[in-house]
């Protein structure tokens, strides 16, 4: 239990040195960081959650069972990954008189990313029909043992 206290602990140093640090900036840094904070939580919540729903229910009426897993996984990778890289794909922050920031070609690496999910995928529902692993597993009694 003593860890835990530490760990609690520490944790409220650290927020509490964040909070500080934060209202050093002034009010119209910290206006700016709660409409952020606001406005992700709306987009989460108005946009994303919706999207993430529909696109779900589409894979489940279109997608065979075997599929269903792996490509609820290559989802949560592409879309994590697209969502932090849009900046950087949009090139948001590039400036003329600065050619060392936004330097690479990151759409190119995204598409890397993308091929080798997809191949992640489709290596994994390959290997899902051949050891015939199509439907979820039904959970097991913590002793292992089943009861007839």
């Amino acid at each position: 239990m003593t860890g835990r206290a530490a760990l609690a602990s520490l944790g409220v140093v650290v927020g509490a040195y964040g909070a500080f640090r934060l209202l050093e900036l002034g009010w119209a840094n910290l206006t700016a960081t709660l409409v952020w904070l606001a406005g992700g939580v709306i987009i989460h919540d108005a946009v994303l959650a919706p999207a993430t729903i529909a696109v779900a229910a589409l894979a489940t009426a279109v997608l065979p069972p075997r599929l269903r897993a792996p490509a609820a996984g290559g989802l949560l990778v592409l879309g994590t990954v697209t969502l932090t890289a849009v900046p950087v794909l949009g090139r948001f922050g590039a400036r003329n008189d600065n050619p060392t920031l936004l330097d690479r070609d990151y759409t190119a690496g995204w598409l890397l990313l993308v091929t080798l999910v997809l191949a992640a995928v489709g290596s994994w529902s390959v290997l899902r029909q051949l050891t015939g692993r199509s439907q979820t597993h039904t959970s097991r009694p913590a002793n292992g043992v089943e009861e007839d």
